[in-house]
């Protein structure tokens, strides 16, 4: 059996193949109405466009490549739901690699994802320094997530990382702590550390003590925030509520508090960041600074085909966290 081609749906349509071609690759250009004609056509004949010639003729692969850190837990889920879904809308693919927040495998990853020609790149990525990023988007478009470079603001959608640290702390401040631990991410991360500068703001801002045993520098991860809240009670010094860099850290805590026989937030309060969706399901459940990672991720995706598809110039936002206030946090 013939398959239909784009020119018998073109005359059914009583329209030109350029139509046509505009309808399936999805252009802004084409009115409702016309669209609405093409549409019933390529029903009517059964046609489905070849993407191997749309691919050829217009340059493009409708493919972008993305680089995530790890492709588990709880953080990185939400964000390429986020690039994909919106993707999906307009009939574009994705292709994830993961450089496991290490310099030379993200590099490998940016080369394997380059060489399967894809039209831009969204990178959720740690081992990258700006130079190299700075440079990457002078071979090919790039868009930033959740970190923020110099020289292209435009393209990055990051968090205030350190008003959300901030928050944390002065929140903790209004219910009356002020001796407050901070367990901070590793110290390479530029996430972690400006979590840790809000904190040290906010207790500046009120005229509490903040030493170096005040902030201890684990990782994201509940092993983490077991080690630092171990760290805490040997340093011997007073303290009634904990920042914890991440939910995952936060997680910890409580293991280390139920390990230790205390009682949160009775004995200590905690409050966390990201707001991960076991944070409404841990006992007590966690207070969190909401993360809208989900919302950032499409805005990024959203962004890249704005700007490789209908040819918009890309701007970056800065998003902001809110206090999920839960039951970790008691008055002091």
């Amino acid at each position: 059996m013939t398959k239909p081609s784009i020119l018998e749906v073109s005359k059914l349509a009583g329209v030109s193949p350029a139509t046509v071609s505009r309808v399936t690759n999805r252009s802004a250009l084409v009115k409702q109405s016309t669209r609405e004609k093409v549409l019933a056509a390529m029903e009517e004949l059964a046609y489905r466009p070849n993407k191997a010639a749309q691919s050829l003729s217009s340059k493009r692969s409708n493919t972008l490549g993305m680089i995530v850190s790890h492709l588990d837990g709880p953080f990185y889920g939400p964000v390429m739901s986020g690039v994909e879904e919106t993707l999906r809308k307009f009939n574009k693919h994705m292709i994830i690699a993961s450089g496991f927040g290490k310099e030379l495998e993200e590099k490998e990853a940016v080369e394997f994802l380059m060489s399967r020609q894809v039209d831009g790149l969204i990178l959720l990525t740690e081992g990258l320094d700006s130079e190299y990023l700075q440079d990457l988007s002078k071979k090919i478009p790039i868009y930033l997530i959740n970190q923020h470079v110099d020289g292209l603001e435009n393209r990055n959608m990051w968090l205030d990382n350190n008003d959300g640290g901030y928050k944390a702390t002065r929140y903790l401040i209004d219910q009356g702590h002020t001796e407050i631990f901070c367990i901070g991410g590793q110290d390479y991360k530029q996430d972690a550390n400006e979590r840790v500068e809000g904190y040290q703001w906010a207790m500046k801002e009120a005229g509490l003590t903040v030493t170096d045993k005040h902030i201890v520098r684990t990782n994201f991860e509940v092993e983490g925030g077991i080690d630092g809240m171990q760290k805490i009670w040997d340093s011997g010094l007073p303290y009634t509520a904990v920042v914890a860099g991440n939910d995952e850290a936060a997680f910890g805590i409580y293991k280390w508090a139920e390990r230790n026989n205390r009682s949160i937030p009775n004995d200590f309060s905690v409050i966390g960041f990201d707001d991960i969706l076991m944070a409404n399901y841990v006992s007590p459940r966690l207070t969190s600074m909401h993360f809208p990672k989900f919302e950032m991720a499409k805005a990024c995706a959203m962004m890249a085909y704005q700007e490789i598809y209908n040819k918009k110039a890309p701007d970056g936002v800065k998003f902001k966290t809110t206090i999920v206030a839960r039951d970790s946090v008691a008055k002091r």
